[in-house]
């Protein structure tokens, strides 16, 4: 049994994630080095991150559903490839060994990091594009990135996806960010599949950040009306550039 003081930290992180991933995106930069701080080996931190943050994605996925009406074409173009992707980088993990995953994982944070102070450059030139008439297909490629990337290590990859669909998709950022939340919900539940199967996660932490994440998901919009996004999304990337700098420092 995990002590009770885990149990609200644990819980504390998810929930603050899944509010953070409504409003600004990013919440792994929370919980994954939470769950290393409380002692689990990087690969298990990312496997039963990825796993507890389901839910998360679940909730965001269904409260932005009237969005997705009329994409059922593009999402059978899109979510196979996301599918694949995120089997893809769930496996790369678990061959990667923890050895490896260590070193890797501080370059991952800055990426994730400066992906998410990039975020509102990136849809603003979403939204001034000329959405003129493009092969949706294109977005295959840089969806299978994301989603390997996802499957992999997952923080910012919500960002990398809906520059990736607003780059080729002629449609509103309203549509393009409800198809980021159904693309980036498969590739985590993809992943997620492979790490039940096989993966190191850690079932009684998971429980209890799933339960959290999915409250924090469902609490964004309520955050959302009390803290402006861009202070949320400048304090994770503090926080993730501080995280990768102590990782760094470890080396």
């Amino acid at each position: 049994m995990i002590e009770p003081a885990t149990i609200a930290i644990v819980a504390g992180a998810a929930l603050v994630a899944g509010a953070i991933n409504a409003v600004a995106g990013g919440g792994s930069l929370i919980t994954f080095p939470t769950l290393v701080a409380l002692g689990l080996p990087d690969v298990t931190a990312a496997v039963t991150n990825t796993v507890a943050m389901c839910p998360g994605y679940l909730g965001a996925t269904i409260a932005q559903r009237a969005d997705l009406a009329g994409q059922g074409r593009r999402a059978a173009t899109l979510l196979p490839m996301a599918a694949l992707g995120g089997v893809g980088g769930a496996l790369l993990l678990l061959a990667t060994g923890q050895g490896s995953f260590k070193v890797i994982v501080p370059f991952l944070l800055v990426f994730a990091s400066l992906l998410v102070a990039a975020q509102d450059k990136l849809r603003t030139w979403i939204v001034s594009r000329d959405h003129g008439a493009r092969a949706e297909a294109l977005a295959v490629v840089p969806i299978a990135f994301a989603a390997v990337y996802g499957g992999y290590f997952g923080a910012g990859m919500g960002v990398i996806v809906l520059a990736a669909l607003g780059v080729v998709l002629a449609d509103s950022l309203l549509r393009i960010n409800a198809m980021k939340q159904t693309v980036s919900l498969v590739v985590n539940v993809s992943a997620a599949i492979v790490f039940v199967i096989w993966g190191p996660i850690d079932w009684q932490i998971a429980a209890v950040m799933m339960v959290g994440s999915l409250l924090g998901g469902a609490s964004g919009g309520v955050l959302a009306r009390h803290i402006p996004p861009v202070v949320l999304r400048w304090l994770i990337v503090v926080i993730g550039l501080a995280i990768s700098a102590i990782y760094l420092a470890r080396l």
